[in-house]
């Protein structure tokens, strides 16, 4: 069982601290679907803080594709703290001397509070049939996901994808680029975010299929109706983190690292987890996640450092340019 599902949790704790001097604002760098979540995580921070320490604080948020946000951070975007979706960006804030080194030991869990998984959004009836990967790369099917250029939500995509592929075609790599290829070429229009993404295909009805995060396909059925649209999971999936760090260039500047870390602390704690939860996302809490069960079909999930060898080299061999995603995205 991977690492995610340990029992060992970091104790949230809110026991009043100094805070003279210190900034009363932050700025969360975030995924760009995840605008829900924090909204409703930032709402029952605040009073919790404010109730251990005499303090109003200002949660500020900012959202984009995750790749959108790491550039703009390295080019000054004063975020204190990022809650991204993807690893690979995290790290080029390492690179940029903007997160430590080992900012994966400093948070429970790798530093992922939560997680998900791509799943599958149909209209009601699912009139297409679309039940797995391999429905993607037929004829008269039309798929909605963001461009892997600028979508962690979409690299995630394209690599359960590939990883559904492999076991499919016995590894072999003419197969799985041929189907790969035949899946991108069946995208009208790529997004260059998830929540667009999703926009083209309830707003717009534009596809047949729409392929996101399990989190924002439950949050699609529950706030559009079953009566427009069924939520999918595929036999095979990838497990998606969403990790989180604290921007320590920003925070040193600002001195505003312990409200970064309480606030990151409150993202593992019940209440954090709770909402987490009740936003459509998997949890690690397993006291809460139980309440949740009946919400979250059983999938096997693979993940990246079993199928792809660790984020370092999915970045180098599939992400960088020329790299296997180049050889066939067809960016119409």
């Amino acid at each position: 069982m991977h690492k995610l599902f340990a029992t060992a949790f970091a104790a949230f704790s809110l026991t009043a601290s100094p805070v003279l001097a210190q900034p009363t604002d932050l700025l969360n760098a975030s995924y760009d679907i995840a605008r829900e979540i924090f909204e409703e995580e930032n709402a029952a921070f605040v009073p919790a803080y404010e109730a251990a320490h005499g303090v109003t604080v200002t949660i500020n948020q900012s959202h984009a594709g995750t790749s959108t946000q790491a550039r703009a951070i390295l080019e000054g975007l004063p975020a204190d703290v990022v809650t991204f979706n993807q690893v690979t960006d995290i790290e080029k804030l390492v690179e940029g001397g903007f997160v430590s080194e080992d900012w994966q030991s400093e948070f429970p869990n790798s530093a992922s509070p939560f997680y998900s998984l791509p799943a599958f959004l149909v209209r009601a009836g699912n009139p297409k049939n679309i039940a797995d990967w391999s429905d993607l790369a037929r004829d008269d099917v039309q798929v909605i996901f963001p461009n892997p250029k600028t979508s962690g939500n979409a690299r995630y995509t394209y690599l359960a994808a590939r990883a559904w592929a492999n076991e499919e075609f016995g590894g072999d790599q003419a197969q799985v680029a041929d189907y790969l290829t035949k899946v991108f070429l069946n995208v009208p229009v790529f997004e260059t975010g998830g929540r667009g993404a999703t926009t083209a295909f309830t707003e717009r009805q534009l596809g047949d299929v729409l392929i996101t995060f399990e989190a924002e396909v439950l949050s699609a059925v529950n706030l559009l109706g079953a009566d427009k649209y069924e939520a999918v999971v595929p036999s095979v999936s990838l497990l998606a983190e969403f990790p989180v760090a604290i921007v320590d260039k920003v925070v040193d500047n600002r001195g505003s690292r312990d409200l970064a870390q309480a606030y990151l602390d409150f993202l593992y704690s019940e209440e954090g987890q709770r909402i987490a939860a009740g936003r459509n996302h998997r949890i690690n809490n397993e006291a809460v996640a139980a309440e949740f069960a009946d919400r979250f079909p059983d999938v096997r999930l693979v993940n990246v450092d079993d199928e792809f060898g660790g984020w370092a080299k999915v970045s180098e061999e599939h992400f960088a340019e020329g790299g296997l995603l180049d050889q066939v995205f067809i960016n119409q």
